[in-house]
């Protein structure tokens, strides 16, 4: 392809991924980043074939800048989506204490029974 056709298909998906993401509604941003940086794993594919078809230096260092890229996106975007994930789970209940307790009672260095 030459460089005006991939500028074209560059500038008309920046606007197609712009209408697309205008159009979530705010509570739904959450999920669809965590999803999308998880779905980033393509990078590391393609860092993957980058390295393994390397003819020199060049193209090894772009691939495994791409790969350590990838796994940071990749990662970043389970942990975004475990802790979101964390806000909707149950809390466990608070069990009462022992009444008897040094940390009840405030005195730490006796004993309970005397």
């Amino acid at each position: 392809m030459s460089l005006v056709t991939e500028l074209t298909v560059f500038v008309l998906a920046a606007f197609v991924g712009f209408e697309v993401i205008s159009k979530v509604p705010a509570t739904l941003h959450t999920p669809l980043m965590s999803q999308t940086n998880a779905i980033h794993g393509i990078v590391m594919l393609g860092g993957l074939i980058v390295v393994g078809y390397a003819d020199d230096a060049l193209e090894q260092v772009i691939g495994v800048i791409a790969i350590a890229f990838g796994t940071i996106n990749v990662v970043g975007g389970f942990m975004v989506t475990d802790r979101m994930l964390g806000m909707f789970s149950r809390k466990k209940p608070v069990k009462p204490s022992d009444p008897d307790s040094p940390a009840q009672t405030g005195n730490v260095g006796e004993s309970a029974e005397g």
